[in-house]
């Protein structure tokens, strides 16, 4: 009988979890949580393995998050799992807190899965290869690497946080020179949009 790790290995080595998702504002190609999980269920059938997916809402200083475990198990009840976690921001444009809820769940699910069947994002809309691509067509210039050294915390109450914000710098730009929490790009993202 093979061991649950063996099935785990033929199972992310068969996955095909092509991006069929487009990002019309920016451009790119994407996967989705119910992408990955179409793509899987025939291979959990064919190596008689079931996969669950479970949800819970943490805080840790002040911040909100969701932390989603995917575990797979086979027929004798070996299990592997892997969990991931998204922020939740309540108080995000255009959504309610149903919706601001469900979409840090199935971004926190998606990187579940990514590490359980090994799916590389590396060039996904959410990640800093993407933002460079962005910030590269919207400036078109040559890519901006990140600093060499990490440069000091900033507040949105700094200056140099309300100069990036006057010049609306794309938000990946900003990211590159500032080392900055969640929880900042989210206060730049707000405030970015109050402007619009």
């Amino acid at each position: 009988m093979k061991s649950i790790m063996k099935q785990l290995q033929l199972i992310q080595s068969e996955l095909k979890a092509p991006k069929n998702q487009t990002n019309a504002f920016g451009k790119y190609k994407y996967r989705s949580c119910e992408d990955i999980l179409e793509a899987v269920k025939p291979l959990l059938l064919k190596h008689e393995c079931t996969l669950t997916i479970s949800d819970i809402i943490k805080e840790a200083q002040g911040l909100i998050y969701v932390e989603a475990t995917c575990t797979i198990k086979d027929k004798s009840l070996n299990a592997e799992t892997v969990t991931a976690q998204a922020g939740i921001d309540q108080h995000r444009k255009g959504m309610d807190i149903a919706q601001s809820f469900g979409s840090s769940s199935s971004y926190a699910r998606k990187y579940a899965l990514n590490g359980l069947f090994l799916i590389d994002d590396t060039k996904d809309g959410d990640t800093n290869e993407h933002a460079k691509q962005v910030a590269e067509m919207a400036n078109d210039v040559e890519p901006v690497d990140p600093p060499k050294k990490v440069l000091p915390f900033l507040k949105p109450t700094d200056k140099k946080w309300n100069d990036a914000l006057e010049k609306e710098t794309p938000l990946a730009t900003v990211l590159q020179y500032f080392q900055i929490t969640e929880l900042n790009k989210t206060e730049y993202t707000k405030q970015l949009n109050a402007k619009l």
